[in-house]
């Protein structure tokens, strides 16, 4: 008789458990949007004390029109507004002055938001560039190389939306498009250091 598998459920017929479901973006910063630094931290902590095993984050994906994570741009991915900015300074890939915000504190304006976060990783990433954190140099090569299958087409793809201004990729020249060779090849040239970027900022989201 063949060997059939037995399917077990993931937990004991006596385990019960509770939580809560809260976004990351809903937790408090100075940064206007919660992040995966110490408020993150401290939130675990909190449920921890509270008696409660479970945080349901909904997803993390990269978000699109009307910022849902339900709508995410990638499956893979990580939102890169979600990293903390705090975290980049203590690994010394930011000054404290690089972080300075008027942000709303008691709501996600994401108009403002997304630039600023912007602006912050780019800097973050010409700092990584120069030298800082060399360290990280072997960490960065291998996050590329063990995420390749998804991440190339994932970092070209957000290169071309900027470039872009944001636009539907349908939208975009009918060569890009149709992923014609030359065409991807052509644009991986020209936004290299883009591209680049997006590898950066997501193996530090990662790494948080």
């Amino acid at each position: 008789m063949k060997d059939e598998p037995v399917n077990f459920p993931p937990f004991p017929p006596e385990y019960r458990a509770s939580g809560l479901l809260l976004h990351v973006t809903s937790l408090p910063s100075s940064y206007g949007v919660g992040d995966l630094g110490s408020s993150a931290m401290s939130w675990i902590d909190h449920l921890h004390d509270a008696g409660q095993s479970w945080w349901q984050a909904l997803p993390l994906g990269p978000t699109g029109y009307g910022n849902s994570p339900y709508q995410p741009m990638s499956s893979f991915a990580g939102n890169a507004i979600l990293i903390s900015p705090d975290s980049l300074i203590s690994e010394g890939l930011l000054a404290k002055e690089d972080c300075e915000s008027h942000l709303p504190l008691d709501f996600v304006d994401y108009d403002a938001v997304i630039p600023f976060k912007t602006r912050l990783l780019e800097t973050a990433w010409k700092n990584f560039k120069a030298g800082g954190r060399t360290d990280l140099q072997a960490q960065y090569e291998m996050f590329r190389s063990e995420h390749e299958h998804w991440l190339e087409d994932y970092a070209l793809f957000r290169a071309l939306k900027a470039k872009y201004q944001g636009a539907y990729y349908l939208e975009w020249p009918s060569e890009l498009v149709e992923r014609r060779p030359q065409a991807l090849a052509a644009a991986r040239r020209e936004l290299a250091n883009e591209i680049d970027q997006v590898y950066f900022a997501q193996i530090i989201m990662f790494r948080q």
